[in-house]
């Protein structure tokens, strides 16, 4: 009895982090998507840029997408079947390490096996760029 209750324990823990990262992730994308809007020259970042991204774990408990085109960023709150980049992570703590690293190293994930990248890596690291420009511009670094 005790093990099955530490089992069934164990799986909601998995469920809630799951659906917790997944809210984080997309909380983070609608936040950048209104620092284009609220501050001044960030939108710049994006002036004559397209781009889809998918963000997930391979169990897709995980999923959000951000489309940039004409100088607008859409979030999607589910995997895009069409993208530039697909970034999948092992599972929800490895997506929360990542974005909670100081470095947020994507090459240092691909090589720890945390993460893997479909499409083109030059959309990650203007991802990255944009990430951490907002982030000096609310003076976070």
């Amino acid at each position: 009895m005790l093990r099955k209750w530490l089992n069934a324990n164990s799986m909601l823990r998995t469920e809630l982090s799951g659906v917790a990262t997944d809210k984080f992730l997309e909380f983070l994308l609608y936040g950048m998507d209104s620092a284009f809007w609220l501050l001044k020259g960030y939108k710049q970042n994006i002036k004559n840029f397209s781009g889809r991204y998918v963000f997930t774990t391979q169990n897709n408990r995980v999923a959000a997408s951000a489309v940039f085109k004409d100088g607008d960023m859409v979030v999607h709150e589910k995997a895009l079947n069409q993208w530039d980049v697909k970034v999948t992570f092992k599972n929800a703590q490895a997506l929360r390490d990542f974005l909670f690293s100081g470095d947020q190293d994507i090459v240092d994930s691909l090589l720890k096996n945390e993460v893997e990248v479909d499409g083109n890596l030059n959309y990650i690291y203007k991802f990255g760029f944009m990430a951490r420009d907002l982030e000096h511009r609310l003076g976070i670094v």
